[in-house]
């Protein structure tokens, strides 16, 4: 037995030596498993090792009986609800010393190694270990492995590519939260060239460098964008010479203190700071917003007395009405009276401003200028014999001037005096535009003619409508003519070919606007139509109105018409869809005017005529909050949409209709008791 042990022993030795014998890469094939199993064996002799138990007091060592401490009426304590844990069922109160230093000496060992290993390796390595992991383990593996292998492009990439992956967003309030991410991205966010990059992307196009963000006009009036190539070319637009129409109801000079009030308010002027692309964002954001569903409405009572409102010009300064009842008010842009224009002794039915000049003309075929800064009559300039129907100013200085007698004047603002006759036409001229020095006539002989302002010589006759031309349009690419034979005619002015004829309305084609490649055309078969000048094809078809399109004007963004039915509608240019109505059931729409932050509707409604004026400005607490450690906010930025519209009218007004329909149709009542 002794001998056998000895042997067994012997031979668990010399295993052991030749072991130790044993090349390094025999004996441990690969430090991963070699380190597993090392680890494995350790948690085997830890669940074999149990710590003595501590002695169980008995019966023998424990007094026999023990002295209640508790006064005879206390209550007695609460029975044990369980037994006390036996000492097997106890975890371990104290491990050995060595089992804490003998693990980090371990994994400080498997770090070493597996920092040392291949790529290869590795992955096999930690493979095997999701392997042994449960759903547990996998959980809280994930959530420490998922932070890691985010990336912030924005701290990663430089702000140039930053700035290019910025204009892939169309979305501003997406924009916005962006900016609250973190202090990088509220960086690069804040950065002017990115809010650049999203206003061009929105078409959010600067008019002026003075103006952004500023609650003044963003844009220019529909005068300033009609003519302002002629502007560029005369920066003084109301020249010295003009000392009649400066001069003020006294003839007084200028006091010293209105001179020190310009100064002062144009040091102002040079004071504002430059505002950013941010806040022309916002501003133009906050504007589209509430032309969508907001504004708020300053309704004002023209006249106690019925009247048609035959010309409404809105300008940068003034709105501009005229009646039929030869008056010519003048408001200021909230709609607050200024003058009253009383010379004219009867209807006025064409009128056009310019700066603080207006020029107009009506059935007692005089064509008068006016200050409206005093309100006096300059010039009453004497000509035609009939009615003066349409009227355009080339500069600060010329007018020219349609009438029923069949001819065109061009007027000398400065002396009053008429230095050219067009003549040509063989009926009543209509309408007419100008651009540069050319003048494009319609007139009721359905010819159209272009004219030069400086020679008075007729350069081409356009011919080929069947019927009166009623409305023009001309940008110097392009001229386009709509008449009672229900067509739309586009011609080449340079050889007075017909380019294309619009068809689709049904009625008289009484409204155009032209503005680049896009031309829009309200009949009074109550449609509105879209049209691509590039295929010469219709884009949109709306069907806007009851009755007679008898106001239209249109930007980038909207189309606004009102008519004789009594509603006014803002349409979407882009898709064609309706935006909302504008204004409260009325008996009639004579005339609708808008610029970008603000739109005036002339009404009947009771029997009175109204003037509403829609502001669109955003109020002035609506404002950034940018602190310098704050997140970038902007308060009522995100304006909802999808509103409920305007509730339609549900009544048509039977009376009152007679003149509406006349003047729409172009056949002007009050006119014939001029000729």
């Amino acid at each position: 037995m002794d001998f056998g042990s000895r042997t067994h022993g012997h031979g668990r030795m010399s295993s052991v030596d030749s072991d130790h014998e044993m090349p390094m890469h025999a004996r441990r094939p690969s430090a991963p498993h070699s380190l597993g199993h090392r680890l494995s064996r350790r948690k085997e002799s830890m669940q074999h090792v149990h710590p003595k138990p501590p002695l169980t007091p008995n019966s023998t060592s424990m007094p026999q009986s023990m002295t209640n401490p508790l006064l005879p009426s206390a209550p007695t304590s609460p029975p044990t609800p369980a037994p006390s844990p036996t000492p097997h069922q106890r975890s371990p109160t104290a491990w050995p010393p060595s089992l804490d230093d003998t693990e980090d000496s371990l994994m400080e060992e498997a770090r070493h190694i597996f920092n040392r290993l291949s790529t290869t390796a590795k992955e096999n390595w930690l493979r095997s270990f999701v392997d042994m992991c449960d759903n547990h383990s996998l959980s809280f593996l994930h959530h420490i492995v998922s932070p890691k292998l985010k990336k912030d492009p924005f701290h990663a990439l430089p702000p140039e590519m930053c700035y290019k992956i910025l204009e892939f967003i169309d979305d501003p309030k997406t924009f916005v939260r962006a900016s609250q991410v973190s202090r990088r991205w509220r960086e690069i966010l804040s950065d002017d060239q990115a809010w650049k990059t999203l206003c061009e992307k929105h078409a959010y196009r600067r008019m002026s460098t003075d103006s952004i963000g500023s609650n003044l006009n963003t844009s220019a009036s529909a005068s300033q964008i009609l003519y302002g190539h002629l502007r560029s070319a005369s920066p003084n637009r109301v020249p010295d010479s003009m000392s009649a129409i400066d001069e003020s109801p006294e003839g007084a000079p200028v006091s010293p203190q209105t001179t020190l009030t310009t100064d002062s308010s144009r040091r102002n002027k040079k004071a504002r700071p430059r505002s950013t692309h941010r806040s022309h964002f916002k501003h133009r954001y906050l504007v589209e917003s509430a032309w969508r569903k907001g504004g708020k409405v300053t309704p004002k009572h023209i006249t106690p007395d019925q009247g048609v409102v035959t010309s409404l010009h809105l300008t940068r300064k003034y709105i501009v009405v005229a009646l039929d009842n030869a008056k010519i008010h003048v408001f200021n842009t909230k709609g607050d009276h200024q003058k009253t224009l009383q010379g004219h002794v009867m209807g006025v039915w064409a009128m056009v401003p310019w700066d603080d000049i207006l020029v107009s003309g009506g059935c007692d075929r005089d064509v008068r200028v006016w200050n409206m800064v005093t309100g006096t009559s300059v010039h009453t300039m004497r000509g035609h014999t009939s009615t003066v129907r349409c009227l355009k100013m080339s500069n600060a200085k010329t007018a020219i001037s349609g009438s029923r007698d069949t001819t065109l004047r061009v007027w000398d603002l400065t002396t009053g005096l008429c230095t050219n006759t067009l003549m040509g036409h063989q009926a009543s001229v209509r309408c007419l535009q100008i651009h540069g020095d050319l003048v494009v006539s319609g007139s009721y002989d359905t010819t159209a003619k272009i004219w030069s302002i400086s020679t008075g010589q007729c350069l081409r006759t356009l011919q080929g409508h069947f019927s009166q031309i009623y409305a023009i349009a001309f940008d110097g690419q392009r001229i386009a003519t709509g008449s009672l034979d229900t067509s739309v005619r586009i011609w080449n002015p340079q050889d007075g070919s017909c380019q294309a004829i619009l068809q689709g309305h049904t009625s008289l084609v009484g409204q155009l606007q032209m503005r680049g490649n896009t031309l829009v055309t309200g009949g009074s078969d109550g449609s509105v139509r879209v049209w691509s000048l590039l295929s010469n094809q219709p884009i949109h078809r709306l069907a806007a109105h009851d009755n007679s399109v008898t106001s239209l004007q249109f930007d980038d963004t909207r189309i606004v018409s009102g008519g004789s039915d009594g509603r006014v509608k803002i349409w979407d240019t882009n898709t064609g869809a309706l935006i909302r109505e504008l204004c409260q059931p009325a008996e009639a729409v004579w005339r609708v005017a808008f610029e970008s932050e603000r739109c005036v509707v002339m009404a009947s409604r009771g029997g009175r005529t109204i003037m509403e004026v829609w502001d669109f400005t955003p109020p002035a607490e609506v404002g950034d909050v940018e602190d310098e450690d704050g997140p970038l906010e902007m308060r009522g930025f995100a304006a909802q949409e999808g509103d409920e519209e305007m509730i339609d009218a549900e009544e048509e007004i039977d009376g009152g209709g007679s003149m509406l329909e006349a003047y729409s149709t172009g056949e002007d009542e009050s006119e014939d008791m001029t000729d």
